[in-house]
């Protein structure tokens, strides 16, 4: 059975966690959920290898929620480049699914996209793990997790 982990952190304001595993539950069976929640989002790169290496994971998606600052900036850049190499480490995909505080307009807005990019790049892990011709599908097209697609460019 794959076992899909969900690494995602308490400084984040909306449970993307929560939502990604909603997702995946009602668009898929045969496969096991494993959340590791950790405080901050430089501790996502050890939850992540933790999956793999302990909990057998086939895939890891971690979600977090850096602030608007300059500082959360870094650390978001820090976590990312550590994930990059677990990545690499491990042989295995992570799907960083980041939602910066200053992407939205208001409060609203930044639940709407953490809820959105959760579900659709849990919908991307599906693929990834069961479904790849997905993905060749939808090569170039564009996609964008959250707000609206870019859409394919012409030639």
């Amino acid at each position: 059975m794959k076992r899909i982990g969900i690494a995602d952190t308490t400084f984040a304001r909306f449970d993307m966690g929560k939502s990604a595993i909603d997702e995946l539950k009602s668009n898929h069976t045969g496969f096991k959920i494993i959340r590791y929640t950790v405080p901050g989002i430089k501790d996502l790169p050890v939850a992540c290898k933790k999956l793999f290496e302990e909990n057998n994971c086939d895939i890891v998606m971690a979600l977090g929620m850096p602030g608007p600052k300059p500082i959360d900036k870094q650390c978001a850049h820090e976590a990312s480049t550590a994930l990059i190499q677990i990545q690499l480490t491990c042989n295995r995909h992570i799907l960083e699914i980041f939602v910066h505080e200053d992407e939205a307009e208001d409060e609203k807005e930044l639940a709407w996209l953490a809820d959105k990019r959760a579900r659709e790049h849990a919908i991307n892990a599906l693929d990834l793990l069961f479904k790849p011709e997905n993905l060749i599908k939808n090569a170039g097209k564009g996609l964008r997790e959250g707000f609206e697609d870019a859409g394919s460019l012409r030639s």
